[in-house]
């Protein structure tokens, strides 16, 4: 056996119902963006190289939409996992992940409408 002593995360063991909400939120929103991706993806797999019912083509509002989706759903996930090893910065967590989200987003418009102008 390993003489390597394993360090414990030390957790505080009084969970609130909000703590347990907030981090299924978060968790929750993840899923939704990758889900929303995945059919995004999915229908146009389908639709448009298997049926060939309509001619989906890759422009500059498709390709927002899929970097948007995906990028949204790793922050959710960094976050959620961030917020349930750390109860204690937890706060500090969320409003980053709100200040980051807020300029993805802004970013991402601005950006779109530059290369369509």
């Amino acid at each position: 056996m390993s003489k390597v002593k394993k360090k414990h995360i030390e957790r505080s063991m009084i969970i609130s119902d909000l703590d347990i909400k907030f981090e299924k939120i978060i968790k929750f929103s993840g899923w939704i963006f990758l889900l929303v991706l995945g059919g995004f993806m999915g229908s146009w797999v389908i639709l448009d190289n298997i049926l060939n019912i309509i001619d989906l083509s890759i422009n500059a509002m498709t390709f927002t939409i899929v970097i948007f989706m995906a990028t949204n759903s790793a922050i959710s996930f960094g976050v959620a996992a961030k917020v349930k090893n750390n109860q204690a910065n937890k706060k500090s967590y969320f409003h980053d992940w709100l200040l980051g989200e807020f300029l993805f987003c802004i970013f991402a418009i601005f950006a779109v409408a530059v290369y369509q102008w």
